[in-house]
Order: structure tokens, then C-alpha cells, then sequence
């Protein structure tokens, strides 16, 4: 297959609440309009897909990603793929998976936003962070506008110590990007000669340090459960009493009984936060994931009394991705 039949892939790579889902749409909202993307979406071999909007696919990938994206590929021809990774993915094996699928697939770039409210906080306690700021094609500089002069200072002296070479460009508000600047980079990164090596090393690392940096409560809610009756002010004191320093990230979506719509999807970094309308919703009034260190299990309690569910229906998943149910184990893979 000619390069030029080969599908561009580009990568996002951030750590956790980083922004790069914001970043992402706004990317695909200048390119092909203002879309709707929720992702609320229904289960398909490798991908999970929903339906086309304005001609994006958004998926969630719950298989292997050369896989997964070979799917998309010979399903949807599109013109390019953009990869959002999780949290604690390391770029490489991600790159690798790209280009050992370099018939079909041509890794156009690895994007790493930087979160600049947090960078201080996570860059000594995160290896997945150092990484992803390390090997990239571009830095974006996201949350740029909330901190001071002397903060921003000291961002750019630790990205620049990690990163020297690469680019690094400052997001404009809302987290808008010019997909120009985005699309066409045509990576060259991990275009090693002793890869197979280097990869095989890579996988242990990355193995050891996902499970390492971040703890997950996960609300499972049962189908028939009715779920609390929650106004707005409920959940922003809920959220507001949250320890920062635990908890890193909460997402999910919650059903407020004084908003209109109700349902309210929750975007929580660090003790900021926000809520965003969700127009068609037809899930339980209460869906949360709480991420962060491993004191996040000390609040566990407090978070069963907000969500007013019984404790089984709690999902804790602790280093090393074991999913706990009570006293029951199960594995729990989660590809994003």
C-alpha cells in the first residue's frame, strides 16, 4: 500500500485531567463543524462505536489498539484517526502498535498536553508524566491562563528540562488548538533500530507503573436502582469537600433534580470542576469513576453516602489493576 493510502494516526498523550479530551473536540469541531460527541456508546468486537456525526466516529477501544484501529480502518475509511490515550499510557508501545501496522496505518504524531495548573504536582511523583513529556512530537501548554507569571516560569524550566527539543505551544482559551498545527507531523519518533529490545523492556515498565499511579472507585450502579435524589448544590458541596490532593480526577455523569436537562455530565481536576448539560440521557441518575492516590479507599464511605448505593456496587480497583467486588477479584482491562 502507497504511503499516501496509509491512514494518518495521531496520539494524544496527558496525564490525568490534563484537558485533552477538550482539546480534541475543539480540533474536530474546526475541522468538520460543531459536533455533538457524547460518549455514551454500545459494545462492538474491537471498538466500541456510536453512530456517525457529521462524519466522526467516536469509539472506545477495548481491544488490542493496531486491532482496534485496523477495524476503523477497513469499517469507516476515514481520513484520519486521532487516539486519545489514558491517563498513564507511556507513548511508546502505542507508537509501536501504530508502526507495526505501518502498511495500513502512517503515525502522524504524538501529542503531550501538559497540564500547567498541575505539572508541579504530579511531574516528581509520576513516571508516566516525565515519559509522555519526553517522547512527543508537540507539547501543548493547557490551563496556561490560571496561573501566575512566576507558576508558568517554573512549568515551562521543568518541561524544557525533561524536553529541550520539542515545540511547546500555549493553548488559547477553552482549550482551542489549530489543527494545522496538530495534523502533518509525520512523526519520526521510535524509528529505532533495536526496537524489539527496547519494546520488550518498555512493556514491563509500562506494566509496573500504570498500576502503580492510580486507584479507581468506580460506582457501578445495579439496572434497577433508582438512584438519590440530588439538586446541584448537593454535588458541588460533595465535590468541594473532595481532598485535592487524593483526588485527582472524577468523570462521569449525574442526574440533578434542579437543572434542566438533568442530566449533568461531571469533569473534576484537582478540586476544579465543572458540569456540562447532557441533552439525551437514558442511563441511571448516577455513573462516577473517582481516580487518585491510594487514600482515595480512606473516603470510600463518604462517597457510598453521597451516591447512596449499597457497597457491593462500589468497583475498587488498587495497584495492581485488580478490580475488587467485596471479597470477589476480577481483572479489569480498560483501554481508552
Amino acid at each position: 500500500m502507497s504511503s499516501s493510502k496509509r491512514t494518518p494516526v495521531t496520539v494524544f498523550t496527558g496525564y490525568l485531567g490534563a484537558g485533552k479530551t477538550t482539546i480534541i473536540l475543539n480540533v474536530v469541531k474546526e475541522e468538520i463543524g460543531d459536533v455533538a460527541v457524547d460518549s455514551l456508546v454500545a459494545a462492538e468486537s474491537n471498538i466500541q462505536s456510536q453512530e456517525m456525526l457529521n462524519g466522526c466516529v467516536c469509539c472506545v477501544l477495548v481491544g488490542q489498539l493496531d486491532n482496534a484501529l485496523l477495524e476503523i480502518v477497513e469499517k469507516y475509511s476515514p481520513d484520519r484517526i486521532i487516539v486519545e490515550t489514558s491517563g498513564s499510557a507511556l507513548p511508546a508501545p502505542i507508537a509501536w502498535a501504530i508502526r507495526r501496522r505501518d502498511d495500513m496505518l502512517k503515525l502522524d504524531g504524538i501529542i503531550n498536553v501538559v497540564d500547567c495548573l498541575n505539572f508541579e504536582g504530579y511531574k516528581d511523583t509520576s513516571y508516566t508524566a516525565k515519559m509522555q513529556a519526553q517522547y512527543t512530537d508537540l507539547i501543548l501548554l493547557n490551563k496556561h491562563q490560571l496561573v501566575s507569571e512566576d507558576k508558568m516560569d517554573r512549568v515551562m524550566d521543568d518541561v524544557v528540562e525533561l524536553n529541550p527539543d520539542t515545540p511547546k505551544v500555549k493553548t488559547l482559551d477553552k482549550g482551542r488548538v489549530a489543527a494545522q498545527l496538530i495534523f502533518g507531523l509525520d512523526s519520526r519518533l521510535f524509528l529505532l533500530a533495536n526496537q524489539s529490545r527496547d519494546e520488550a523492556k518498555l512493556e514491563k515498565v509500562t506494566e509496573k507503573h500504570q498500576c502503580l499511579e492510580v486507584d479507581l472507585i468506580e460506582v457501578m450502579p445495579p439496572a434497577d436502582w433508582a438512584g438519590p435524589t440530588l439538586t446541584k448544590a448537593q454535588l458541588e458541596s460533595f465535590l468541594d469537600q473532595l481532598p485535592k490532593d487524593c483526588f485527582i480526577r472524577v468523570k462521569g455523569v449525574v442526574v440533578l433534580s434542579d437543572c434542566e436537562p438533568p442530566a449533568q455530565v461531571v469533569n473534576y481536576v484537582r478540586g476544579r470542576y465543572d458540569l456540562v448539560p447532557l441533552q439525551t440521557y437514558s442511563g441511571p441518575a448516577l455513573q462516577l469513576v473517582f481516580m487518585g492516590t491510594s487514600e482515595i479507599h480512606l473516603h470510600r464511605k463518604r462517597i457510598q453516602t453521597f451516591c447512596s448505593i449499597p457497597d457491593q456496587h462500589l468497583l475498587t480497583s488498587e495497584p495492581c489493576g485488580e478490580t475488587h467486588h467485596h471479597e470477589h477479584h476480577h481483572h479489569d482491562h480498560q483501554h481508552h
